[in-house]
């Protein structure tokens, strides 16, 4: 089946139709920047320039950045606060005339990686950590979704919250050597090892494509790989999505 898949992102809004039969993008990836601020309005334009470019009319999933429950955004860190509460599924299907299908970024991302990439046929505990303007993750055990997990948010023993010590934002921002941003790094991989003992780590985003310049830094026991589809994953686990709750 082919459907419109779009990864809303602190940077960039990207979508391609994607085959959820193999997990391959039929399109060329299209992306523009995101809105700021990034408000509903302002995202509708944005998502509503993406369909039109694909002349698209069939169903859309979207990944997008923030605990959603049911269809309705409950978090808003690096998006515009009156998210908060509004019913983003009916919301976008109202704005682009399309079905629209709702979840959080990270969570969509995994079931692609699940489905068709590196964590695909692995048994027991994955966690999948994707890296960009926050620290996004997705949890699964023996290949079920525990969604909303939002693990980047998390407090580390040295008093900050681990998106703004180690994502890929703040080592842009405070101009970081790979090597100490990834000792930062490391830092959350080994808080996140304790409190779930994964089987295995993957991680996706902008920076999983620099992992050469920072797995030196990485001393978990858990055996960390990169994600196999890197930056697109979060469109195809957003078609992955949409497909999966078309009857419901």
């Amino acid at each position: 089946m082919h459907i419109l898949g779009i990864d809303i992102g602190g940077t960039g809004v990207k979508g391609a139709v994607i085959d959820t039969a193999i997990g391959e993008l039929v399109t060329e990836r299209f992306r523009l920047e995101s809105p700021r601020p990034l408000t509903p309005e302002s995202l509708a334009i944005t998502i509503q320039a993406v369909v039109a470019q694909h002349q698209w009319s069939g169903p859309i999933g979207i990944g997008f950045p923030a605990a959603i429950q049911h269809g309705i955004a409950r978090t808003a860190a690096n998006i515009d606060p009156s998210f908060i509460g509004l019913p983003v599924a009916d919301y976008f299907t109202k704005q682009t005339g399309c079905p629209v299908y709702v979840a959080n970024d990270a969570d969509v991302a995994g079931l692609a990686e699940m489905r068709f990439g590196a964590g695909q046929n692995v048994a027991g505990v994955v966690l999948i950590v994707t890296i960009g303007t926050g620290l996004g993750t997705a949890l699964f055990s023996d290949g079920h979704l525990l969604p909303n997990t939002e693990l980047g948010h998390i407090v580390l023993d040295n008093g900050m919250e681990a998106e703004r010590y180690a994502s890929e934002a703040v080592r842009d921002l405070q101009k970081l050597k790979w090597k100490d941003w990834g000792d930062r790094f490391n830092h959350y991989l080994i808080t996140m090892e304790k409190l779930f003992w994964p089987d295995l780590i993957v991680l996706g985003g902008g920076a999983s494509k620099k992992l050469p310049k920072f797995a030196p830094r990485i001393t978990t026991q858990t055996p960390v790989t990169p994600a196999h589809f890197l930056n697109q994953a979060g469109m195809i686990g957003a078609a992955l999505f949409a497909e999966e709750n078309l009857d419901k």
